[in-house]
């Protein structure tokens, strides 16, 4: 009786902490705020999801070409074996973490039905995409068949999708299943206002990769903890608010990338801590 006394207290004891160091505490029910892939490119997507789990995260967005296993070859490319998936699964579960984006990913226009099913098989719902401009039917076809959203994401000067006003021009009129990935720091890359940026994509913002920099207008900036760069990150933050959205947010941090997992830790408690002033 005392060993099953013992063994209840411990569970409960690790359900409490595990609930404690959740990235969801304390941010609008309707934000999902999660980790691009990427940030941790120099390992497999299996320790991937083991450092996401250790700090609390729940959502991922996976991105093509990250090795799957600590050990092997294979990749997490939208060509993926059935066994392959399954194995992206079972890691998903193991670390109970959810895949809720894809990208970026921009290929041509054979391949496209593959990555809308390599999106489904794994329960994805937004695919993050510079897409050419000639192939937006097709992209929305697709939307529209699989109820997946395409999510148009800006790389800096000189990219086509650099500036707000592109993607708004393109998306008139189209599925409110296609809008914006509004990568903010390559944004201020640009040397553009982020959130400025956001109130002229107001409705069209599908998911962001969020970013703080250390230098304004600068395409090498680097990026820093949320909070201490040049991004305006709390600012952003209400702007969202303000616009009642309801999405993904996917930290994408391109620096120290041999052990940035502190500096994702301590930016998530900065968004969580601007997120606690909000009514």
């Amino acid at each position: 009786m005392k060993n099953k006394c013992l063994k209840w207290i411990c569970y409960c004891l690790l359900a409490v902490l595990s609930t404690a160091v959740s990235a969801q505490d304390g941010i609008p029910a309707d934000w999902k705020l999660g980790s691009q892939a990427y940030t941790f490119r120099l390992f497999s997507l299996e320790e991937t999801l083991e450092k996401l789990n250790s700090i609390g995260v729940r959502y991922v967005e996976l991105y093509p070409g990250q090795k799957i296993n600590k050990t092997g070859e294979a990749t997490t490319n939208f060509s993926a074996s059935k066994a392959d998936l399954e194995t992206i699964k079972g890691l998903l579960e193991k670390y109970d973490v959810e895949a809720v984006a894809y990208g970026v990913v921009s290929p041509g226009d054979e391949d496209w039905p593959a990555v809308f099913e390599f999106a489904k098989a794994l329960g994805i719902g937004i695919i993050t995409s510079e897409p050419r401009p000639n192939q937006l039917d097709l992209v929305e076809k697709l939307c529209e068949e699989h109820q997946i959203k395409l999510a148009i994401h800006n790389h800096p000067l000189p990219s086509l999708y650099w500036h707000p006003e592109v993607p708004l021009r393109l998306l008139e009129g189209r599925s409110k299943l296609l809008g914006v990935c509004a990568d903010v720091g390559h944004w201020v890359r640009s040397g553009l206002d982020p959130v400025e940026s956001l109130r002229q994509l107001e409705g069209r913002v599908i998911s962001l990769h969020l970013k703080d920099l250390s230098e304004w207008g600068v395409r090498s900036a680097h990026d820093v903890p949320w909070g201490k760069g040049n991004s305006n990150i709390a600012g952003v933050l209400h702007e969202l608010h303000r616009q009642e959205f309801k999405g993904v947010f996917s930290a994408e941090y391109e620096h120290n990338w041999e052990n940035n997992l502190p500096e994702v830790e301590e930016s998530m408690e900065y968004f969580k801590r601007v997120a606690s002033q909000f009514d």
